[in-house]
């Protein structure tokens, strides 16, 4: 049986992949689980016989199936090899678009929105799965309570908020958490969204039925002189996207007192809010409206996207309506996945990694200053957080983003933030989080020649 399920697995390693073969071999695998190509109980081939079926080293497979183990997609036994977690759920679909980058990076190493994930699978990493794997208990709707009670000291000690875990509900990530809220927050709604801005958060505004409205934002943020009557603002305070910028406290004060007159809420998208590069993270606007301000927060930029696990701070009148409607659509991070997360970050695990974290990403971004600071008819915008950076160039944004797809390198243009507006920039944005530095030098180096190509 193991052998026909062998001959099952389509699997191909790129040697034109700048990921490492453990890595490629794993996200392939992963994608045939979550496509249902592989269901729960199915065994797969020992790593003998898949090392053997793909001509790689015993090692490369043995990686890859300890990190899927280590995720919970597989499970092993004595005497019975391995299989395909039993206990596995399907994968929400809120993490198509995870699936769709992990499958694409290898043609789009400049990508927006993807980590470093190399250094996560550790013996700490290891021992949360296996103790999680360990209990079988149901959760709360609301989640775990331990985990509840880890992301209140996370948010105490990272974000300065004091939140109560009885206020915490657990998401699979910021989209579904966005869905959740507007769902409690009522119907045919007016809801801005800030223009440039996140293209999938801006999009389920609209896929609930709501209004959405454009909100002007400049290097810094919203705009004092943007904001109009509204039942709800999505908006990045900490980071704004793809700007980059941090609302100065003025129009963290004009927002807080536009809602309470307004009678509107702050839905706070705290994105890369932990990565910083200059001094220490911004307080959280809920820090300064917490009646107002419902947060949402993820864990796919700090461990790894393919977790689909986050959580939302509801405001304590919105909170029953919101567990209402958690309890309609049911809790869908697994508790395996929750269980690994409150073991990981009682360790101090999480902690220990944001710190290593920033500076990994520091000096990737040092990288991408040398390679592209100095470049004529392209300006880089300062990079004072997150894993991506925002250039402005001469030459149009759509030839070079044809010009980098030629050559198997993926950048976004800038007018693909804003929402079918016009805009008055003409620029791409690139990631710089995933690649190690001599392949982000690399290509840095193919993305300056195309900025300046015809310049």
């Amino acid at each position: 049986m193991r052998s026909e399920a062998a001959a099952e697995l389509t699997l191909h390693l790129d040697e034109h992949d700048t990921r490492p073969l453990p890595v490629q071999l794993t996200a392939q695998i992963r994608e045939l689980i979550t496509a249902g190509q592989l269901s729960p109980g199915d065994p797969i081939p020992s790593t003998r016989a898949l090392c053997t079926q793909l001509g790689v080293s015993r090692g490369t497979v043995v990686a890859a199936y300890e990190q899927l183990s280590a995720e919970g997609y597989l499970h092993s036994e004595r005497g019975s090899g391995t299989r395909i977690h039993p206990g596995l759920q399907p994968l929400p679909a809120a993490t198509q678009e995870v699936r769709g980058r992990e499958a694409s990076k290898s043609l789009s190493t400049l990508t927006p929105g993807i980590p470093d994930v190399s250094t996560l699978i550790d013996p700490t990493w290891r021992a949360a799965w296996r103790e999680a794997a360990n209990n079988t208990e149901a959760l709360p709707v609301a989640g775990s309570m331990a985990l509840r009670r880890e992301i209140a000291h996370h948010l105490r000690h990272m974000r300065g908020v004091i939140a109560h875990p009885e206020h915490i509900i657990v998401t699979s990530g910021a989209r579904e958490g966005l869905m959740v809220l507007l769902h409690a927050m009522g119907t045919r709604l007016r809801v801005g969204v800030e223009s440039p801005g996140y293209p999938s958060l801006r999009r389920v505004p609209e896929l609930l039925g709501h209004q959405l409205v454009e909100v002007g934002t400049d290097a810094h943020g919203v705009r004092e002189d943007a904001l109009q009557p509204m039942d709800a603002l999505i908006c990045t305070p900490s980071h704004q996207y793809p700007h980059g910028g941090s609302l100065p406290a003025q129009r963290r004060t004009a927002i807080a007192r536009w809602a309470e007159l307004n009678n509107a809420w702050i839905i706070e998208d705290d994105f890369d809010s932990e990565l910083r590069y200059e001094g220490q993270p911004l307080p959280a606007l809920t820090a300064l409206a917490p009646a107002r301000t419902a947060l949402l927060g993820t864990f796919s930029t700090l461990v790894s996207p393919t977790i689909a696990c986050g959580y939302i701070l509801v405001p304590p009148s919105l909170f029953d309506a919101t567990l209402r409607i958690r309890t309609l659509l049911s809790q869908p991070a697994g508790a395996i996945t929750q269980r690994a997360l409150t073991h990981y970050m009682a360790t101090g695990a999480l902690r220990r990694r944001t710190q290593k974290l920033r500076r990994t990403y520091a000096r990737r971004r040092d990288i991408v200053y040398q390679e592209l600071g100095g470049l004529h008819d392209a300006e880089l915008r300062p990079i004072r957080g997150g894993l991506h950076a925002v250039i402005l160039c001469s030459r149009p944004a759509g030839e070079v983003v044809t010009g980098c797809a030629a050559r198997s390198l993926g950048v976004t243009a800038l007018d693909d933030y804003w929402g079918g507006a016009a805009s008055s920039e003409n620029g791409v944005v690139i990631g710089f989080g995933a690649l190690e530095d001599d392949a982000l030098r690399r290509a840095l180096q193919t993305l300056a020649y195309e900025l300046q190509r015809g310049g």
